[in-house]
């Protein structure tokens, strides 16, 4: 296990080192960084690979709630410094796709390419955040999970003989309440629609086609925004297309940093 500090927090992340291309991986509301799991192992023969704990998840430091977007994209900046890593293909799901769209705004030394996974320039509103914040806070995160599971998941997946899907539920509900507390605070209060309007990375959108909480069609709006943006659909995935079709992801990585060039 790696620790550092970076932005005044403790931040848990694992870097494979060496000198080849990187591709940093940033993950969702209520998961760590082992949903890139069979991704990053893909991926790792030919590319540096860094993964981390956004704050308040996994085992980074979970600060007091709410937090601001901006405190998840300078925490990973000042990772990325810390790192000495430069102009990085950065690969983000649902808020972790935020927090890119952030980090490429106000530090675009740091991104060569953008994978913006299940996310978009604007998720959610003011109200389901704030219902949302309301119900876990009367009754914790289990009271979400099940509506969670229908959201992140295909029916298939939620098989209950899938110990995988099992484990995923574990990692929600074990989530560090004042983090997911605190990150949802910080979606309902961030719009990033001009800042990702202005992008001049290279960008690819990907989506499950039966995502529940960034739909296919929020997901191609944010790349109709973003000039020369690829978009494209997973199929047979929910939200978190890396754990349920992880060849599919790996295969769309490949393909987009091989088209632009960025390796």
């Amino acid at each position: 296990m790696n620790f550092t500090h970076a932005n005044g927090i403790v931040l848990h992340y694992e870097d494979t080192g060496g000198d080849r291309p990187v591709i940093v991986f940033a993950n969702s509301l209520g998961t760590d960084f082992r949903i890139w799991d069979k991704v990053a192992a893909a991926l790792r023969p030919d590319f540096r690979i860094i993964r981390y704990d956004k704050r308040g998840h996994g085992l980074s430091e979970a600060t007091p709630a709410p937090y601001a977007m901006s405190d998840h994209v300078n925490d990973l900046a000042a990772l990325l410094d810390e790192l000495r890593v430069k102009a990085a293909v950065i690969v983000g799901l649902s808020v972790g796709g935020v927090i890119a769209q952030g980090l490429a705004a106000i530090r675009p030394d740091l991104v060569r390419g953008l994978v913006l996974s299940n996310t978009a320039h604007k998720i959610g509103t003011q109200e389901s955040w704030n219902a949302r914040i309301a119900t876990v806070e009367a009754g914790g995160i289990e009271s979400i999970a099940d509506a969670v599971m229908k959201l992140w998941f295909t029916p298939a997946f939620r098989s209950p003989s899938n110990a995988e899907f099992a484990g995923c539920c574990a990692m929600l509900v074990r989530s560090p309440l004042a983090g997911y507390l605190g990150t949802c605070a910080a979606l309902r209060d961030s719009d990033l629609t001009e800042s990702t309007r202005a992008l001049k990375v290279p960008v690819l959108c990907i989506v499950g086609d039966q995502d529940g909480s960034t739909p296919p069609d929020l997901v191609r709006s944010t790349a109709n925004l973003i000039r020369g943006a690829d978009f494209r659909i997973v199929a047979d995935a929910g939200h978190i297309p890396c754990v349920e079709q992880p060849a599919a992801v790996t295969a769309l990585i490949r393909q987009f940093i091989n088209t632009a060039r960025l390796a």
